[in-house]
């Protein structure tokens, strides 16, 4: 919807506008009558959280943070003495994973860094 669309669904037809009849070909949505919106399907409305289902809390989400940078650099890790000891492993290969964790490794350390001041910033506040 257009903002001419919206204005002249706001005037109505018995505004005269300034304009003369330059509104005139905008479409203007139509009500929806009561019964047609009952046979609606709610598909799209969201759902009501149940109390069996778990919620995620911010310690698991920082938990699974630190536990997947510890992933990466394991797994950066054990490329590199591949590449070391001669196994197969591509030197672009060893080169992403290093870069990958250490990407990651900062992400945590700017995390912790915000989450830091955040906090301080409360203690600061006075009630």
């Amino acid at each position: 919807m257009d903002p001419i669309s919206s204005l002249k669904f706001a005037l109505g037809p018995q505004m005269n506008l300034p304009y003369g009849n330059a509104l005139s070909d905008v479409a203007v949505p139509k009500q929806v009558p009561l019964p047609e919106m009952e046979t609606l399907s709610p598909a799209s409305a969201p759902k009501p959280l149940d109390a069996a289902q778990p919620s995620y809390s911010f310690q698991n989400l920082l938990g699974d943070f630190v536990q997947d940078v510890s992933q990466k650099q394991a797994t950066a890790s054990d490329t590199v003495n591949g590449l070391l000891t001669g196994k197969n492993v591509p030197l672009h290969q060893a080169v992403i994973s290093m870069e990958e964790a250490s990407v990651s490794f900062q992400l945590m350390v700017e995390v912790r860094n915000r989450l830091l001041e955040s906090y301080q910033e409360l203690m600061r506040m006075q009630v």
